[in-house]
């Protein structure tokens, strides 16, 4: 019932209410209201308040202002502007017809929030699924890094497979130029020394990667391959990680003389980086330690030190427990959601 209808109805019961001509229960009976209702709406006003009931909305943009936003933001001046582009050319203008958000939800409406413009629309990929290890040579991880040689503008190409269980470097090759076939070449040397293969492997977008000798070989032996987003880093992130310490290491050349000085230098790296380097994402453990299972014992004894001192000065923690060195069963490698802290 409308409004103004039902403030009708409650005068004129009430004039007589007022007056004493009429009983209020025949009033209600004449205009089909009950007592209940004239003594609520009395009491609490003619609005009706319950859940879901239509209400007059005073901010509430009316359909003519709507047609109006719509009209102007697909006029032939502003057709290829976005909403916040539109909203504050008018500002500028001296007009406000609505807030920017009341202008993308009209068009949303409309179905007019489209590409606006005659560039290429961009295109959102999905994250590449989550990856779990429990082990070594479960999942692999490669990319293809540029090397400097003495000539400006001459590379050669560093071809590296981590293992994400440890971080270790199981295989590695550096080449005049990049190429599936070299990839092919690498991925099987490298699976006759560890007599394993992945069940997953994962990398960039580039050619060399999605070349297809390398895609049949991977098929070939029931490996699935895995991709990064275009010009997404984070996809590949411990493959990354790990070129910046190469890069970063004090005794890295300004640039390589040869092939031959470009290998040993990068074999002796390989084998400081397994053998020698204390990992942060492993505890501080070496990539080789882990892979054989020495972190076990290692973060045993680190405990039992840390414990040995707090009893000899306890007054040092306090309430507070001491730090723990906790084997890591499962490492991942683009999780679908990040562990709240």
């Amino acid at each position: 019932m409308p409004r103004e209808a039902k403030q009708d109805i409650l005068d004129f019961v009430n004039f007589y209410v007022i007056l004493g001509i009429v009983r209020i229960a025949v009033l209600c009976t004449y205009v089909g209201i009950s007592e209940r209702t004239i003594q609520r709406w009395n009491q609490n006003g003619i609005d009706d308040k319950r859940k879901g009931a239509p209400k007059q909305v005073v901010r509430k943009l009316s359909e003519e202002e709507r047609d109006k936003i719509y009209c102007i933001a697909c006029s032939e001046e502003y057709k290829d502007l976005n909403a916040h582009e539109v909203c504050n050319s008018l500002l500028d203008k001296g007009i406000y017809l609505a807030s920017e958000s009341s202008f993308y939800r009209i068009l949303r409406e409309r179905k007019a929030l489209t590409h606006r413009s005659e560039t290429k629309e961009g295109v959102s990929r999905k994250k590449p699924d989550e990856l779990k290890v429990t082990g070594k040579n479960q999942v692999w991880m490669w990319d293809i890094t540029w090397i400097k040689t003495s000539v400006q503008g001459l590379y050669y190409y560093a071809y590296v497979i981590e293992d994400l269980f440890d971080r270790s470097i199981v295989g590695w090759a550096i080449y005049e130029n990049e190429s599936d076939e070299h990839a092919k070449e690498l991925f099987s040397s490298i699976i006759q020394k560890e007599q394993a293969y992945p069940n997953y492997i994962h990398s960039d977008n580039g050619n060399a990667m999605k070349g297809i000798t390398l895609v049949a070989f991977y098929y070939r032996l029931g490996i699935i391959p895995s991709f990064s987003r275009p010009r997404v880093s984070d996809d590949n992130p411990y493959i990354e990680s790990f070129f910046k310490t190469l890069k970063y290491k004090c005794t890295y050349p300004r640039f390589f003389t040869d092939l031959d000085h470009a290998r040993k230098w990068f074999a002796d790296f390989i084998d400081w980086y397994n053998k020698r380097h204390m990992h942060s994402g492993l505890q501080y453990v070496t990539p080789a330690q882990k892979r054989n299972g020495e972190h076990h014992s290692i973060f045993a004894n680190r405990n039992d030190v840390i414990e040995a001192a707090k009893r000899k000065h306890p007054e040092r923690w306090g309430n507070r427990e001491t730090q723990k060195y906790m084997v890591n069963h499962q490492e991942v490698l683009n999780p679908t959601r990040k562990d709240v802290a």
